[in-house]
């Protein structure tokens, strides 16, 4: 049985559960970090066009780069070719993990394993243990990871970054419906906005941390038989900007090769896609919409810078 189907059985299984044996869920603040695979060449391209500075190679050897964003957020590219193949097998994506912020990681920790779910032991991410942290696998087999910064989290600010601010990770998925009643019904994730290519259609659906203004974004109606290509397009993160066209002057100037103009998607916000060299979009977004979205409003409250 794949890790997804375990996993859903076993949440159908405790939905029936006597819910007053599951303890109260500790705030999800956010995104505290993602986790890419990528070459070893590939790194320049954060480090360099968008400035997010590695502060730190301690993720095992597979570590290319660990790069704070801020104080709660990081960013960390892993070698591909140390990856353990596995650990992209369930959606062959890039985005080897996504990582949420929580103020309390003990009862999280005892929160989730209320529900029947499988869960890592605790443990630190950093050389010190300062920063704790453990995962698990959502339904469709994505991992995802839960830490708690008690420690610093070293930031080395540029004047020549584009952004400080990780804002969403978008990834692929297949059952809509599997996924809410994890993100929705157990972690308490909230729906932020929905809407596709076309009218009365859902290509994207937004759902927003419980305590905070992050998100992630379902990409639905992926083929599953999907390229890597495709694959990058579609797992993707996305970093927030006050001004898209100021943020695209600050990427020429770090020598940044203009491709894919800026443009106003169809959730009514600036944005502007980036890609990698081995083809992960990075996306450029404006905090707030400048115009009315289609298909549906907004129902959180927007991220700040």
């Amino acid at each position: 049985m794949k890790h997804g189907a375990l996993f859903f059985g076993i949440l159908l299984f405790c939905i029936h559960c006597n819910l007053g044996e599951i303890p109260e869920r500790p705030p999800i603040l956010g995104i505290g970090s993602v986790t890419i695979a990528t070459p070893s060449d590939t790194e320049g391209f954060y480090t360099t066009k968008l400035e997010i500075t590695a502060n730190g190679r301690f993720c095992a050897t597979a570590c290319l780069a660990h790069a704070g964003l801020s104080a709660h957020q990081r960013l960390d590219l892993m070698n591909r070719a140390q990856v353990d193949p596995l650990t992209l097998k369930p959606t062959g994506s890039n985005l080897v993990q996504v990582t949420f912020e929580t103020s309390d990681i003990e009862a999280l920790h005892g929160y989730l394993t209320s529900w029947g779910i499988q869960t890592s032991e605790i443990g630190g991410s950093d050389p010190d243990g300062a920063n704790p942290q453990f995962g698990i696998t959502d339904p469709e087999g994505h991992s995802i990871g839960f830490i708690q910064f008690k420690g610093a989290n070293p930031d080395i600010s540029s004047k020549n970054r584009v952004s400080d601010r990780m804002i969403h990770a978008g990834f692929v998925v297949h059952d809509r419906a599997a996924m809410d009643k994890f993100y929705k019904d157990v972690l308490g994730f909230r729906l932020y906005w929905h809407g596709g290519m076309k009218d009365g259609t859902d290509d994207w659906v937004d759902m927003q941390v419980p305590e905070g203004t992050d998100w992630i974004e379902y990409m639905l109606n992926v083929s599953p038989n999907a390229d890597k290509r495709e694959l990058g397009v579609m797992n993707h993160i996305a970093l927030g900007v006050p001004d898209i066209h100021e943020a695209e002057k600050q990427l020429i100037k770090n020598g940044w090769m203009p491709g894919e103009k800026p443009e106003i998607g169809r959730d009514g916000k600036w944005q502007l896609n980036l890609y990698d060299p081995d083809g992960t979009r990075v996306e450029l977004m404006e905090f707030t919409p400048v115009q009315k979205p289609c298909c549906s409003d907004y129902t959180g409250p927007h991220p700040k810078p």
